[in-house]
């Protein structure tokens, strides 16, 4: 009974119930206008028109304008109106004009760390890629900074609490998920003690990604412990393009000096404490040296925002990291849904494009975009070894068929697929000829590739590439390979629902 009533009385029913009226009402709200009134049915028709020619003519992906279009043609009075209330894709000046100042913000901090002429001797690949980086997204490469791979989330747990012992003078967190439990509660054990202590710690979340790990004033508890916490785009119960900005990205910084990414979440399953979905395979990096610096100033630019401060970041700087061996480039890069700039997407499709004999990646989603479907489709092609692995157990069971959706005219062109039989893969890696490698956040979904706010760390000849390669190879072990010959006699049903899915998984 407890249970039922948490459920009954949870935020998100309201949420849902809110959004849910509005649509309904304004569902009625034109349909009785346009049934009373002449003129006003002619409006939301003209609307509708315009809506279309805007979606066409706009520079969304195009798997957004034939999932959209979908909506409005079909239902020209209601369509226009709702794509108009929805954001339509359209970034508000406002928005567009802090971004700008966030992104200048971060340039001018990192801009004396741009080296990316540097990579030269390594060849146009490597330079092109981390001059991308330098110029579109204010990303330094850098050299002495070793890194470290986790090719699962209970290898990288042990070592995030080792490294937060040391804190002395800040400790940063910003994730899409914290829950309650081993992980997280084995974590802020040593936040409240070294808040007590003097250092500052800081943590973003995001409200949509906790919405069911979290109450809602979590930030004041936290507060209430010495933790400074901002929640990232509170989930309000308004038609909002907004609502699909999520911050996915997952950053753990200790002074400047130690830095961890990756897909893992602050909650029980990503150390497989809890099991969910079979063996939660996931993986995490980290970084000691330079390239740290720029982990920081993406949680500063973001916490900037939310909070609205204009913060000296000089004051976070830490002092020269000593000289190390040859550690190879590491790149830390963040993407933003906010500007025109799918930073994600690239680093993905460069990686594709300048691999020559092999392409291995793990993703947790295989819903991909045109662009990246024809990328890997000429990799294939072209003779380069491409592999893919996703879950074999799903965590949403749409977007599992929608994934597999995907495979057959990859299968075709000889990209091999493979599903995690264990459980769940949430690792988001690539790693190219055994030179490029990148570990992160970004799904090869729409979302994390348009949608989110992400980052991820892109590496030329680092040490830690051969562990990435390694990781794959025995993941492969415990993986089934799959073929075209599984389509050919598929349920009709399924095969209908399967393409429904694929239509609409742009706005999913």
């Amino acid at each position: 009974m407890k249970k039922l009533l948490y459920i009954l009385f949870h935020r998100s029913v309201f949420v849902a119930l809110a959004l849910l009226a509005q649509i309904t009402t304004l569902f009625i709200m034109v349909s009785l206008f346009s049934e009373y009134t002449q003129i006003f049915y002619w409006c939301c028709i003209a609307l509708s028109v315009l809506a279309a020619l805007a979606i066409v003519g706009s520079r969304m992906e195009p798997g957004y304008k034939i999932a959209w279009l979908l909506l409005v043609l079909p239902f020209p009075v209601f369509g226009g109106i709702f794509y108009i209330m929805s954001g339509g894709g359209t970034i508000p000046k406002r928005t567009q004009k802090r971004m700008q100042g966030m992104l200048e913000k971060s340039a001018q901090a990192l801009r004396e760390d741009f080296k990316a002429d540097d990579l030269l001797p390594l060849g146009g690949d490597a330079a092109g890629q981390a001059s991308y980086l330098e110029r579109r997204a204010a990303c330094p490469a850098y050299t002495n900074t070793e890194t470290e791979y986790f090719p699962l989330g209970d290898d990288a747990f042990p070592r995030m609490l080792e490294e937060l012992e040391k804190a002395q003078k800040y400790i940063f967190l910003e994730y899409f998920i914290i829950e309650p439990g081993v992980f997280w509660d084995s974590i802020l054990a040593i936040l409240e003690r070294k808040a007590a202590q003097g250092v500052e710690v800081r943590v973003i979340y995001d409200d949509m990604g906790c919405m069911f790990t979290l109450p809602r004033d979590y930030d004041e508890i936290l507060s209430q412990k010495g933790i400074q916490c901002r929640v990232f785009n509170r989930f309000l119960p308004v038609m909002s393009l907004r609502l699909n900005n999520r911050d996915h990205r997952k950053l753990l910084i200790i002074d400047g000096k130690v830095g961890f990414t990756g897909g893992i979440n602050l909650a029980d399953e990503y150390i497989n404490v809890r099991e969910r979905f079979g063996t939660w395979k996931d993986s995490s990096i980290l970084l000691e040296g330079d390239a740290v610096w720029s982990m920081t100033v993406m949680f500063l630019t973001m916490w900037d925002n939310i909070a609205n401060w204009d913060e000296d970041f000089e004051r976070f700087r830490p002092p020269a990291a000593p000289v190390r061996p040859w550690t190879g480039y590491v790149q830390p890069y963040t993407d933003t849904p906010l500007d025109r700039e799918t930073v994600g997407q690239a680093v993905y499709l460069n990686m594709i494009a300048k691999a020559k004999n092999y392409i291995y990646i793990t993703t947790p989603y295989l819903v991909i975009d045109v662009a990246t479907n024809t990328a890997l489709c000429n990799a294939a092609k072209s003779g380069v070894d491409v592999r893919i692995i996703t879950p074999h157990i799903p965590d949403k069971r749409y977007v599992f068929e929608v994934t597999r959706a995907h495979y057959p005219p990859l299968l075709e062109a000889g990209v091999k697929i493979y599903e995690y039989t264990p459980g769940f893969i949430h690792a988001k890696n690539f790693v190219v000829d055994d030179r490029f490698a990148t570990v992160g956040t970004v799904n090869l979904d729409y979302r994390s590739l348009f949608l989110h706010f992400e980052d991820g760390i892109w590496l030329c000849e680092a040490p830690c590439i051969r562990e990435i390669r390694k990781d794959f190879e025995e993941t492969l072990k415990v993986s089934e390979s799959y073929s075209l010959r599984r389509f050919k006699h598929l349920n009709i049903l399924l095969q209908l629902y399967r393409s429904i899915l694929r239509v609409f998984a742009p706005l999913m």
